[in-house]
């Protein structure tokens, strides 16, 4: 197993010799990962940086796979000077490649995790994982910030769409295969994954982002620590720690989660990285917070901006003996470890690699799977009088502000942080509405707003796509209260970022009132809808689903629409099955584990043409 490779006594030797040579900056420039727009090529030959990072959104000259190379060649060859003063050792460069590589144009976009747990596809799910590591290596990149494991436990939390489901069950059974997958055995096709977010953030009261979990321990390890312990044990060779707290104690700083049970009860020998300046919470003074991260058992710390100060800060503590050098060379031959156990440092550099700018990037080899992800993802929930299976050949209004957007059913984290609008961002993709008019040539696209120009004279039926637009942690979240959110960190750096959640309720006809329109407007006409919803997450849809004919969850599934055609029109029958339990009866409720609220639909409901 690769885990089983940080332990091979060949790894260890050639890490503790490496060790042995460095000074106290170049192992404190090892644990440093920062972001590419606060750092040079330069920077990085200097202050012996560990690793550079792409937040999302983040991206190169005009965002294309050789730009990508270009960069991390700079980067790259900057890593691996050596003379009297510094030690080649490459650098990891990190993406949030979380459905696909989903952060460069032309690239694969997969649907969210929510949908592949609904495809419960365990095969399928491993050539997802393959083909996200191809394209990852196209662009010159060697480690991505996935999967995420979380057990998404309520609804209101806007990352639910990152969890393949509520059932700790499902989640586990998928994270061993997908890691595998990914890291291809650590060979020339495979990528460094980071489990995330360590641990319980899909926990959390109330679903809020970064918030607290109020979990005894084996409740903790029952629900959340499960998948975890099953991607170690498939070879996972990082972990991210999570900005949720555990009983009012952050996970940055918590060293019974990160080191008593992750590195001596589990035995992970890999190295536990901190998120996106994950430590500004643990204290208010920036000094005392870098002091307690380590010492809880962050190696590898994501500082966006202020590494060099972290770097000051952490060499005083270790001068001052506040962080021991047994710390240190702890976390720094992790690190090393997993750079030797990945092959970097045989690896060539970026632009002289297989992978690099390989045709293979955005084909249609790698988009019939997605294609595939797509169809098995979608979840038939209602078909009065068999209204589907479409005939090819029906004339069909295709209506609602998701019909022709490829960005709203990538979702977010797709090219930028919290999404697109529009279907110029992704590129290659395909929307609802083109796949629908590549099977069923009398098909039309409602020119009108809220479906006002059907006309039962001229359609047998309509298509209405709706549901969510796109977003991601923070700016997802529903949150029944007037609360907002501050932006992780920014208390420190002077300047309080507060954002505006979702809304204020799960209920669609609240958050959007023109799906529930569009609806009405073509059904009152006479004409059966059959509508598809676009979402992160279950929604109370008590009202669509009775003036629709024919309800599917399309979940957000990425840039291949036409596989939701495919269906429909009946080249392929449903497949998908929720993994989430479905709200009902106009009640704002969390998802259906828990057993005083009872679900519209049950988790493993989904109807089939046969059915």
């Amino acid at each position: 197993m690769p885990g089983s490779v940080l332990q091979d006594p060949a790894i260890r030797q050639k890490a503790e010799a490496l060790l042995a040579r460095m000074s106290l900056e170049q192992k404190i420039g090892q644990m440093t990962l920062t972001e590419r727009l606060s750092v040079t090529p330069a920077d990085v030959r200097d202050f012996h940086l560990g690793g550079v990072l792409s937040g999302s959104g983040s991206c190169p000259g005009s965002n294309r796979p050789e730009d990508w190379v270009a960069m991390n060649d700079a980067y790259w060859t900057a890593s691996m000077t050596e003379d009297e003063k510094r030690l080649a050792i490459p650098l990891l460069y990190g993406v949030d490649a979380i459905h696909g590589h989903n952060n460069v144009r032309g690239a694969t976009i997969f649907p969210h995790n929510i949908g592949l747990g609904a495809a419960y596809d365990h095969d399928l799910l491993k050539r997802v994982a393959s083909v996200t590591a191809r394209e990852i290596l196209a662009t010159g990149v060697d480690w991505t910030f996935a999967p995420n494991l979380s057990v998404a436990r309520d609804i209101h939390w806007g990352r639910t769409y990152e969890s393949y489901s509520e059932d700790t069950g499902i989640v586990t059974s998928y994270a061993g295969e997908f890691i595998q997958a990914l890291q291809a055995d650590l060979g020339t096709d495979g990528v460094v994954a980071c489990i995330k977010h360590w641990v319980g953030d899909g926990g959390t009261t109330n679903g809020i982002d970064q918030g607290d979990v109020a979990l005894s321990i084996d409740e903790l390890e029952t629900v959340h620590m499960r998948p975890y312990r099953q991607a170690i044990d498939a070879g996972a060779l990082t972990i991210m720690a999570s900005f949720s707290s555990w009983n009012g104690d952050k996970c940055h700083g918590h060293k019974f989660l990160l080191t008593d049970i992750l590195k001596t009860q589990w035995g992970f020998g890999g190295f536990v990285i901190s998120d996106w300046d994950g430590i500004d919470y643990l204290s208010e003074d920036y000094h005392d917070a870098v002091a307690l991260a380590v010492n809880a058992g962050i190696d590898m710390f994501m500082v966006s901006e202020n590494w060099k100060d972290f770097i000051a800060h952490l060499k005083r503590h270790v001068q001052r003996g506040s962080v021991s050098k047994k710390r240190i060379d702890d976390a720094v031959s992790r690190i090393l470890k997993v750079k030797l156990a990945y092959g970097l440092f045989d690896k060539p550099r970026p632009l002289e690699r297989a992978w690099s700018n390989h045709a293979s990037f955005g084909s249609s080899e790698h988009r019939s799977v997605a294609r595939e992800a797509v169809r098995k993802s979608l979840v038939l929930l209602k078909n009065e009088k068999s209204l589907l299976p479409l005939a090819k050949n029906a004339r069909v209004l295709v209506a609602g502000k998701n019909a022709n957007n490829l960005g709203h059913q990538c979702g977010g984290f797709s090219i930028v942080w919290q999404g697109t609008c529009g279907n110029e961002m992704v590129e290659g993709g395909t929307s609802v509405w083109e796949g629908i008019r590549q099977v069923a040539a009398n098909a039309s696209l409602s020119q009108e707003d809220y479906g006002a120009d059907a006309d039962p004279a001229q359609h047998d039926a309509a298509i209405v796509v709706i549901g969510e637009h796109p977003y991601a942690e923070g700016l997802g979240d529903v949150r029944e209260g007037n609360h907002l959110i501050v932006e992780a960190g920014s208390q420190i750096k002077g300047s309080i970022n507060v954002l505006r959640p979702y809304g204020k309720t799960l209920e669609l006809a609240s958050l959007h009132p023109e799906d529930l329109r569009t609806i009405r407007t073509i059904t009152e006409k006479g004409i059966l809808a059959v509508v598809v919803m676009i979402s992160g997450r279950p929604l109370v849809v008590d009202r669509e689903l009775e003036a629709s004919s024919a309800f599917v969850a399309a979940w957000l599934p990425g840039s291949e629409g036409h596989g939701i055609a495919d269906v429909l029109f009946g080249d392929f029958d449903f497949h998908g099955k929720l993994s989430f339990s479905w709200p009902g009866n106009g009640v704002n409720a969390p998802a259906g584990h828990r057993k005083s609220h009872a679900p519209l639909f049950p988790r493993g409901y989904g109807m089939t043409y046969l059915n």
